[in-house]
C-alpha cells in the first residue's frame, strides 16, 4: 500500500511536470532555455530532487534534454526532427484508423470521434491553445479507441515532440491543418470500413500538417517523405522547373 507521503510525492512531481510541461509548450520558456534547478525548484516550491524526477520525465516526452554536466535545457528541434516526428506519428496513427475500420465496433467509434470533432469546432471559437488541445485529443482518441495500449503508449511517449513540433515557428502556422472538417475526413474513411483507404487518408493528413509546419503551406505534391527516409536537414526538394 502507498503511504501518504509517497503518495504527496508523487503528487508533487505531477505538479512540476505539468506545470513544466505547459511552460514549454506555450512557449513561455523557449527552445534552448536553460532550466536551472535551484530557480525552477524555487519557482514551483519544490524540492530539488522532485524537480529532477520531473525533468527526467520531460525527457522522455522529448521535451527537454540534458548537455554537459547535467546542464538541462528545453529541447531545441529542428526540420529533420519534424519528419522524423511525423514519421512515426503517420505510422502509429494509420494502424488506429485501421483497426477501427475493421473493428465491428466501428459505428460506434465513429460516433465517438464524431464527438471529439464537434469539440474541435467549438475549441476554434475559445483560443488557439484550445483548438490544439482539442486537436491533439482527437488524435489521442484514435489511438485509444482501438484498444491497443501499446499503440496508445507509443503515441503518448510521442506527444511531447509533438508539441514542440507546432510550437516550431509559431501557433498560426500549426493551425492550418486542424480544422474539423479535416478531422471528419479522416471519420469519413474510418466508417467506410476500408482500412486501405482510411491508411491512406490518414498518411495523408500527415504530409500535410507536416508540410505546414516546415513551409506554411500544404503543397499539392510531397516535397518531403515522412513515410520513408528524410532528407538531410535544412533541404527541401525544389520546385520542378516546366518549359
Amino acid at each position: 500500500m502507498v503511504s501518504r507521503q509517497a503518495q504527496a510525492g508523487r503528487n508533487l512531481r505531477q505538479m512540476a511536470v505539468d506545470a513544466l510541461r505547459k511552460a514549454i509548450t506555450t512557449g513561455t520558456f523557449p527552445p534552448g532555455t536553460h532550466l536551472g534547478e535551484v530557480q525552477v525548484s524555487d519557482q514551483l516550491g519544490i524540492s530539488r530532487g522532485t524537480l529532477r524526477e520531473a525533468l527526467r520525465e520531460l525527457q522522455q516526452e522529448g521535451l527537454v534534454s540534458y548537455g554537459d554536466r547535467g546542464r538541462v535545457a528545453v529541447r531545441q528541434i529542428d526540420e529533420k526532427d519534424i519528419i522524423n516526428t511525423f514519421t512515426v506519428r503517420a505510422a502509429l496513427e494509420a494502424v488506429a484508423g485501421e483497426t477501427l475500420a475493421s473493428s465491428y465496433y466501428r459505428e460506434q467509434h465513429c460516433q465517438s470521434l464524431r464527438a471529439a470533432v464537434d469539440d474541435m469546432a467549438a475549441a476554434a471559437q475559445v483560443s488557439l491553445e484550445a483548438q490544439i488541445e482539442a486537436d491533439l485529443a482527437f488524435h489521442e482518441l484514435l489511438c485509444e479507441l482501438t484498444g491497443n495500449d501499446a499503440l496508445l503508449r507509443s503515441w503518448k511517449l510521442l506527444e511531447g515532440s509533438i508539441r514542440m513540433c507546432i510550437m516550431y515557428r509559431g501557433l498560426e502556422r500549426a493551425l492550418s491543418n486542424m480544422s474539423a472538417d479535416r478531422h471528419l475526413e479522416i471519420v469519413t474513411a474510418i466508417e467506410s470500413g476500408d482500412p486501405v483507404k482510411t491508411q491512406t487518408v490518414i498518411q495523408d493528413h500527415m504530409v500535410a500538417t507536416a508540410q505546414a509546419l516546415l513551409f506554411g503551406t500544404v503543397r499539392s505534391r510531397r516535397p518531403i517523405n515522412i513515410l520513408g527516409e528524410a532528407p538531410p536537414t535544412g533541404q527541401e526538394e525544389r520546385p520542378e522547373k516546366h518549359a
